[in-house]
């Protein structure tokens, strides 16, 4: 219907040019033109037979110009119906093949994609057309992943919660404080994750509340480092701040949150008796938080990966022990959200990582 309805109009339209073409000659020819024909034939006054002859051939002249007219507007009548046609159909296959693809990805089939040979704003739209198609199939991806990683990290407490209160309920199992413990450490994980989740979705789409003003970040590193070096000296670890004044605009609050990911997870892996280095650096136009560690690094394919959400660099790990894998895609969708970014440094496995967050600067 679409291609039927672009060729149509374009048929009337190369119509309506030619139309306003062979008006125009027309009234050229039939109106102006006799009065220039009968100057210049001219004939002498008084001269009977010359006027009759001057009039004789006015007519045949102007049923001449008639006649030409016609023949023209037939020809060009027919000419624009076949260029206009032969037009609408190049215009239109490019614009069929979008409109079936479309049709296609509303159905589910993300993978649709068209050509995007054509030169101009067709080519524009086609290649317009096939990004818009490319992210809405690694939305799905990561939907369908999404859910997937839900259910699996929900199933391991929900077995365990089930396994206990099945003994308990069937008396295999003795309601000790050990019992109770589990159980609501099972409970916790539960409502960790879910949180967690809310917070992903809601950093991703843009529902925090944010206040955005001057913040010092140096400020702000100092007082996370206060509230993790009581976690670090057990292990001798050190905490170290090489702070310059740095005011970014950001949100004080989801900034500290940001530094407390990145330090949580510098503790979590990083060796015992070993130091972590919090910087903070500002530039011409905008603000740079850093957390170094000596921990086990990075390979280059994992730079990106580890903030993907139930990323773990060691498989091995337990969520107990290793966190719920959300942490660092909440920092990348705060930090995009705050008008920044946030990525990983590492030259290597073995080699420590760097975790940044940039702002605009104030």
């Amino acid at each position: 219907m679409l291609a039927r309805s672009l060729r149509a109009r374009i048929l009337v339209a190369f119509l309506i040019v030619v139309a306003a073409a062979i008006g125009t000659v027309a009234v050229a020819v039939l109106l102006v033109g006799p009065g220039y024909f009968a100057e210049a034939m001219g004939h002498a006054p008084g001269d009977q037979m010359g006027e009759a002859m001057a009039q004789a051939t006015h007519a045949s002249f102007a049923e001449a110009m008639r006649r030409a007219l016609a023949a023209a507007a037939v020809i060009a009548v027919v000419t624009a119906t076949v260029v206009s046609l032969a037009v609408a159909a190049r215009i239109a296959r490019p614009i069929t093949a979008l409109v079936a693809a479309a049709r296609r990805i509303a159905h589910g089939h993300y993978a649709e994609r068209v050509p995007a040979g054509e030169p101009g704003e067709l080519g524009d739209l086609a290649l317009s057309f096939n990004e818009m198609a490319g992210s809405l199939e690694a939305t799905e991806r990561r939907r369908l992943q999404l859910v997937g990683d839900v259910a699996h990290e929900l199933r391991t407490p929900l077995t365990t919660l089930d396994g206990y209160l099945e003994g308990l309920e069937d008396g295999v199992i003795e309601p000790s404080d050990a019992t109770w413990r589990l159980l609501r450490a099972e409970t916790g994980r539960l409502t960790r994750l879910v949180t967690d989740l809310s917070e992903l979705w809601r950093a991703e789409a843009r529902q925090l509340p944010l206040r955005i003003e001057a913040v010092d970040l140096a400020a702000v590193a100092r007082e996370v480092v206060d509230r993790f070096s009581p976690l670090a000296a057990p292990r001798g670890m050190a905490i170290v701040l090489r702070a310059d004044p740095a005011i970014a605009r950001a949100d004080r609050d989801r900034v500290a949150q940001v530094l407390a990911n990145y330090l949580s997870n510098a503790l979590r892996h990083a060796p015992d008796g070993s130091t972590i280095v919090i910087s903070a650096t500002a530039g011409d136009s905008t603000v740079r938080l850093g957390v170094t560690d000596r921990g086990p690094g990075l390979a280059a394919d994992q730079l990106e990966t580890v903030f993907e959400r139930f990323y773990r660099i060691d498989p091995a790990r337990s969520r107990a022990a290793g966190g719920s894998g959300i942490g660092l895609a909440i920092v990348r969708a705060l930090a995009e959200a705050m008008g920044g970014r946030a990525w990983a440094e590492s030259a290597g496995p073995g080699t420590g990582a760097t975790f940044l967050l940039e702002m605009p600067a104030a």
